[in-house]
């Protein structure tokens, strides 16, 4: 999606993201040109699972026996976005070339909590913080999880904030009907895709006049939900669909 929107020269002017899509949104906010892009693949097609989600199944449950609430740290995690933003020492919010901002849930305040100034990498990693797989991100004395449980695909913000013209880049899910679950830990993946689906419909239905939304097509025939999180097999093949997809829903626009 990225790189069908860049190749096209539409350049953001403004990047939210929440989860993943901090992950990445921090990425292109430091440089959004298709040189970044390049690297991203790379990044995310010679990634391991292990290499971010790390260890064995034992030290995963020592991890779990330890701090009673995750199986990873995020050293792996934090490392890829030091590396991934290439500048030497802490990246503050105001050293990327487009405005960027990230959203975690606090957990003291029971809220949004949305980051756009200070350090990058604590922000994003709280914004990441998926439950049960990685820790509580604690800044300043507050302790955040993943933004996904709060603002999943942030439109609304990304108005308040000024923006006309939207392009929502999500992970495919948007586009694919939910199932009943079938499995005991299908069942809390359902409730949360319901939870962030309704809210970004709602969000959709009270756009005010004169915004101009785009959601970007995956092209995904994956399975909507996956509990496989450490499986990246097949990403090169998700990466082509979504940029043929995108490309095409581009192209049709300008006609």
């Amino acid at each position: 999606m990225l790189r069908a929107l860049l190749e096209r020269e539409i350049v953001p002017d403004l990047i939210v993201g929440s989860s993943v899509g901090a992950l990445n949104g921090a990425f292109v906010a430091a440089d959004p040109t298709v040189a970044t892009v390049d690297r991203m693949v790379t990044t995310w097609q010679g990634i391991s699972g292990r290499s971010v989600f790390g260890g064995s199944v034992l030290g995963q449950l020592g991890n779990l026996a330890r701090h009673g609430t995750y199986l990873h740290d995020n050293d792996g995690l934090r490392r890829l976005i030091d590396d991934q933003l290439g500048i030497v020492g802490a990246v503050d919010f105001a050293d990327l070339a487009v405005h960027f901002e990230c959203v975690a849930a606090s957990i003291e305040q029971a809220a949004a909590r949305w980051f756009s100034s200070g350090p990058v990498t604590p922000a994003v990693l709280a914004s990441c913080a998926v439950p049960g797989l990685l820790p509580a991100v604690e800044i300043g004395g507050e302790h955040f999880l993943d933004g996904g449980l709060v603002r999943s695909v942030p439109v609304g913000r990304a108005v308040e904030l000024g923006a006309r013209r939207i392009f929502v880049l999500h992970v495919g899910r948007l586009e694919r009907p939910l199932q009943p679950p079938a499995r005991p830990w299908e069942v809390a993946l359902v409730s949360f895709e319901i939870a962030r689906r309704h809210h970004f419909q709602e969000e959709v239905a009270n756009l005010p006049e004169g915004i101009e939304l785009h959601v970007l097509p995956s092209g995904s025939t994956s399975p909507s939900l996956s509990v496989r999180y450490r499986n990246n097999s097949g990403v090169a093949e998700r990466i082509e669909a979504a940029h043929r997809a995108s490309s095409a829903y581009l192209d049709s626009l300008d006609s």
